[in-house]
């Protein structure tokens, strides 16, 4: 009888600290009504400022946000990255709480996580669930980087791409999106968020390096390797190149067999995706190509992807 009533007390316990954790997340949680039929959730990530998942933002204007309190105000798009799916809202209104952000860094497979969300007027939902997998910095296939790869086992309504993902101590520690990863819930670590946020706020788009390539990645024939004393077992081939644009300037040849950047081995597209942070806009970059069977250096000014292709 002891133990079943320890059991009892114990589930109360937690059952209270999950109520308790939506409860603190949910203060700073609002509904965003940027399209058509249901809203989405987002949340106050600082003083006058909410985030949620860009590909739930279909007009730039007429943007309303229902506020934990019942409270409709209008909002300003800051800016949006698709590539991260994180869009910025400017919220002026009086007495809106910025959410606790926590820690990505510190979840381990298997802990007991929460998606808070808004999307009606009777309040805030959640969801409960488990980090099923972790792993490092990734790119997403519009070339958005994104600190840390985290999927979630965990039922995410209608609505809930731009909630926050809530530990057992009621801190956020990213937001969740539909829009990234096909098959599952994911989130965008609060670290990916917050420095997306920042330049944002700061320019209204995020800056993106390019050189204005279409490529491929294709196997190097051992004979080629060993004549040209390559380590890589691959290289990407250019198929294309953007009239006027960077690689265009700097000489790269359609059928060019691109194997460094900069002293670094590139054996796939993610590799140039990679090497082409935002820092080098406007910087030279050191290119090793197989041309004609010959090895052939070019110098490459990187450029700032246009407004289009963000």
């Amino acid at each position: 009888m002891e133990s079943k009533d320890t059991a009892a007390k114990s589930l109360l316990t937690l059952s209270h600290d999950l109520a308790e954790a939506v409860a603190r997340a949910g203060a700073g949680v609002v509904a965003i009504n940027a399209r058509e039929r249901i809203p989405s959730s987002g949340l106050i990530w600082r003083e006058g400022v909410a985030v949620t998942a860009a590909h739930t933002i279909k007009r730039d204007g007429d943007i309303t946000v229902r506020l934990p309190d019942g409270r409709t105000a209008t909002a300003i798009l800051a800016g949006r990255d698709p590539s991260t799916d994180i869009a910025v809202l400017k919220v002026a209104e009086a007495g809106l709480s910025p959410v606790a952000i926590g820690d990505a860094s510190a979840l381990r497979v298997g802990h007991l996580v929460l998606a808070v969300g808004r999307v009606s007027e009777r309040g805030v939902s959640a969801s409960l669930g488990i980090v099923s997998s972790l792993g490092g910095e990734w790119r997403t296939w519009r070339g958005g980087r994104i600190d840390q790869f985290i999927r979630l086992d965990m039922g995410i309504y209608d609505g809930f791409s731009g909630s926050p993902l809530v530990d057992s101590q009621g801190r956020v520690v990213g937001i969740n999106t539909s829009g990234l990863v096909r098959g599952g819930a994911f989130t965008i670590p609060a670290s990916t968020v917050s420095r997306v946020v920042d330049e944002l706020l700061a320019r209204g788009h995020v800056v993106r390096a390019y050189i204005g390539v279409g490529m491929q990645p294709v196997p190097l024939p051992d004979s080629v390797k060993s004549r040209l004393n390559l380590a890589n077992a691959s290289g990407v081939m250019v198929l294309s190149t953007e009239p006027g644009g960077p690689a265009d300037r700097a000489g790269l040849l359609i059928g060019d067999l691109l194997v460094a950047l900069d002293g670094a081995t590139v054996a796939d597209t993610d590799d140039v995706q990679a090497a082409l942070g935002p820092e080098l806009v406007g910087q030279d970059l050191n290119a090793t190509v197989i041309r004609a069977g010959e090895l052939t250096r070019l110098t490459i000014r990187v450029g700032e992807r246009p407004a289009r292709g963000r």
